[in-house]
């Protein structure tokens, strides 16, 4: 079996041919694909009093409202998209995307 790139795959419409509604609207959103968005992935949160947050410091174990394994939220812009795992790559942090938020659902 031969190693396939996207390059082997030409851009077709639902019926084989060429979409071409699908090529005039992405190219008028072209302008659009290099505005920066703000992404954040959210391993949990914790809700506690003032007086409980002036008594952490260093060593203070924050606990979070998930459980070891669940899936952590992905935001673009302070909305929810997208669901993930966290990974490591090389020696960083990453997030594997295991469920996309559809927009309607992401107003939570």
């Amino acid at each position: 079996m031969a190693d396939l790139g996207l390059e082997d795959f030409e851009d077709t419409g639902p019926h084989g041919g060429h979409d071409d509604e699908g090529d005039k609207a992405a190219a008028d959103l072209a302008p659009v694909f290099d505005v920066p968005v703000n992404i954040s992935a959210v391993l949990g949160k914790s809700y506690m009093s003032v007086s409980q947050l002036l008594k952490l410091g260093a060593g203070s174990v924050l606990e979070l409202d998930r459980k070891v394994g669940e899936a952590i939220d992905i935001y673009v812009n302070n909305r929810l998209v997208a669901r993930g795992e966290v990974v490591v790559v090389d020696d960083r942090l990453g997030v594997t995307m295991t469920e996309i938020i559809k927009s309607e659902d992401s107003n939570s």
